[in-house]
């Protein structure tokens, strides 16, 4: 299978923290100490030196302030000097994914010839916004200066008590569309009624999740090297001496049934979508090396896959989560292929209706036509070929950075299964799609 590219773009290693899920408090790990203590591992394990990178491309849909051009942070903290420009890109849910798709133009355009390229997030610090009201009223009191001035601004404050006691959090502004006006798991929603997906068939595929998470962490495939492949996972330690070493939002009692006792969380009277059959709030980051083929060949490298194509499409906000099938099948279209021509799939869990919503997309005669102006229904994904380890659900999404686990990932299942070609495909907030083919080698 040639690839689209006008020139190789091979994937030389690739590696990720654990995932750490949120516990309704700023996490141990700021978004750049994930990144740069990833970053060490990785670049410590190779045969270059890392101020030998051309540079370094972060995604981050939410640095923190003092973390503004996190790519560049991450890079002078990782040791790859002063000359090794870092700098950082943002596409939401995709920003891992733009930062492959960046450092794959740069390095096709010759200007770059090996780049680390991943994605970051530390959702758990995101921060606690006031309303307007009361970002005044700090103004106010910050340029008062006489005491009465400043007892005359404290009269003021019962008034104020609401909006003092109650702030935003900032995740869930984060997290609303502006355009449409709805938050992520309302276009969730939005889907399971236009195909018809069930409470039940949401939680069993988010239980499924959960399942092939843990399948994969008792069998070592995402901690340990396999099929000459290094550990998917490096473990990191905080500044206490403490060790992260697993992903640690998986439930064992993750079942259907269990599930189904959860209320749901963004249409209280009506809807389905809850906190269990959705991705978790979740700090993480992720690399990949990339190399041009002059630049392998010089240094010996020894490449694990290389990217084939890549595609990003455009679609209604309030169907965001379609995504991946806006993104994937124009690659699909392109090449001739058939849905399950393909040895993987990975399409991030957002949420279970929006994974099933993708699947019943392509199975629809109606969607395919009048939606992507197909001839007919592109068939039924073998739902053995999809999130085989699991997803988003399980693991938690640091928006940040899933677009680059996906693809290291689906890398690692294909060596494992003995597969070839398998594609990585994320929906994206503000209604877009990426996806992402790649061959093993």
């Amino acid at each position: 299978m040639e690839h689209t590219l006008r020139q190789s773009i091979y994937i030389i290693d690739g590696a990720r923290t654990p995932f750490l899920k949120s516990r309704n408090r700023p996490g141990p790990f700021a978004a750049s100490d994930l990144a740069t203590a990833t970053g060490k591992a990785l670049l410590a394990r190779q045969s270059f030196a890392a101020d030998e990178l051309d540079e370094v491309i972060l995604g981050c849909a939410a640095p923190s302030v003092d973390e503004v051009n996190i790519g560049r942070v991450a890079a002078l903290r990782m040791g790859c000097g002063l000359e090794v420009p870092g700098w950082t890109v943002m596409r939401n849910c995709a920003s891992g994914m733009q930062s492959i798709d960046s450092a794959m133009a740069n390095i096709e355009s010759s200007r770059s010839e090996l780049v680390l390229a991943g994605g970051v997030d530390a959702l758990s610090r995101a921060p606690l916004l006031y309303d307007e009201r009361m970002v005044n009223w700090f103004s106010d009191m910050a340029a008062a200066r006489s005491l009465p001035q400043r007892l005359a601004l404290f009269a003021k404050l019962p008034t104020l008590m609401g909006s003092l006691l109650s702030p935003v959090i900032g995740i869930m502004r984060g997290l609303t569309d502006p355009v449409c006006g709805l938050l992520m798991g309302q276009t969730a929603e939005n889907l399971a009624a236009r195909f018809n997906i069930t409470r039940r068939q949401m939680d069993e595929y988010a239980a499924r999740s959960h399942q092939r998470v843990l399948r994969a962490q008792k069998s070592g495939w995402l901690n340990e090297p396999h099929d000459g492949l290094a550990a998917e996972i490096t473990p990191i330690y905080d500044g206490k001496g403490n060790l992260y070493k697993d992903d640690d939002g998986v439930r064992e009692d993750s079942t259907a049934d269990n599930l189904a006792r959860l209320r749901p969380f963004f249409d209280r009277k009506f809807g389905n979508v809850t906190a269990g059959n959705s991705s978790q709030i979740t700090d993480g980051g992720a690399w990949l090396v990339l190399a041009d083929e002059d630049a392998m060949q010089r240094r010996g490298l020894k490449p694990i896959g290389r990217i084939l194509d890549v595609h990003w499409a455009g679609l209604d906000p309030a169907q965001m989560g379609l995504g991946p099938v806006h993104a994937a099948t124009p690659i699909l279209v392109r090449r001739g292929l058939k849905l399950n021509d393909l040895d993987a799939w990975e399409i991030n869990e957002a949420f279970a209706a929006q994974v099933l919503g993708c699947v019943e997309a392509w199975k629809s005669e109606d969607y395919c036509r009048n939606m992507l102006g197909l001839p007919g229904a592109l068939g039924q994904l073998d739902m053995e070929k999809l999130n085989i380890d699991g997803g988003a659900i399980a693991l938690g999404h640091p928006v940040g950075a899933s677009g680059t686990r996906i693809v290291l990932h689906l890398l690692h299942v294909l060596k494992r299964t003995g597969g070839r070609h398998g594609m990585a495909a994320i929906c994206i907030g503000r209604g877009l799609g990426g996806a992402m083919l790649v061959e093993a080698l």
